[in-house]
């Protein structure tokens, strides 16, 4: 049997990559390109799409929402655009099904809350992030933390240098908990060196790593629990989405 058993059920992690359920159960005939933006970026997503009239491949279809697939030629290379749900469960499926479909380098970016006081609108790339949320459990046996892809690393830090941006590589907590970031586990985890908070970069990265693919992730500060008696929520980073994605796109490239 390759189930690990375990007291607890989320540590149980099965090494058996097939699943009853796979990604491409749909059998769509559905090609897409190798590199792929995932971006937690509202309905921008949308908006470039429509501006720089991208073509529309395919459809994520959930029982709450349908998510547009679209490729875009940036800088002579095919890419595929998707918005990114908030939460590391709806993220992964559809990070799992465009993998399925042949995406294989995928840049994402989101906002992210400051543990440290860090101003608003500042790039940073997690070179790792500790596992907090329950999604990358089923894709990678239990540890602490995952790293990140060194090649999309490179790609992105590349992609900053090129435009002239500073930025710092940070350790992330992927929580599940947007409501339960309580004053005593935002100071552990700056105790194990986390300086911010988001809710995918685990997850996203345990299902590339099984899958085989690339990913990376580009972050952009927004919210501030620095100071844990006065919580900000600034104005959630919104001031970064269009240079965010150039960034991805570039990475993307790069990859």
């Amino acid at each position: 049997m390759s189930i690990f058993k375990h007291e607890i059920p989320i540590l149980e992690f099965d090494s058996d990559t097939d699943a009853i359920l796979a990604p491409t159960h749909e059998r769509l005939a559905l090609h897409l390109p190798r590199k792929a933006v995932f971006a937690f970026l509202g309905n921008y997503i949308e908006a470039y799409a429509k501006e720089h009239s991208c073509t529309q491949a395919g459809l994520f279809v959930s029982s709450t929402k349908s998510y547009p697939i679209y490729i875009t030629q940036y800088k002579d290379t095919g890419i595929c655009l998707c918005q990114a749900p908030v939460g590391a469960a709806a993220a992964v499926q559809i990070l799992d099904w465009l993998i399925g479909y042949g995406v294989t380098e995928i840049i994402s970016t989101g906002s992210c809350g400051v543990l440290q006081d860090l101003p608003e609108n500042t790039f940073l790339v997690p070179v790792k992030a500790l596992r907090d949320e329950g999604t990358s459990y089923h894709y990678m046996k239990p540890s602490r933390f995952i790293d990140i892809n060194t090649t999309a690393l490179s790609a992105i830090e590349a992609a900053l240098t090129e435009h002239g941006l500073p930025y710092t590589e940070v350790i992330t907590w992927s929580t599940d908990g947007f409501f339960r970031e309580t004053k005593a586990k935002v100071a552990y985890r700056k105790t194990e060196g986390c300086s911010v908070v988001e809710m995918e970069c685990a997850a996203l990265a345990a299902c590339a790593q099984l899958r085989g693919a690339v990913w990376g992730e580009l972050l952009f500060t927004a919210d501030t629990l620095a100071d844990s008696e006065s919580y900000n929520e600034r104005d959630w980073g919104i001031a970064s989405y269009e240079r965010a994605l150039q960034l991805c796109l570039d990475a993307a490239v790069r990859l």
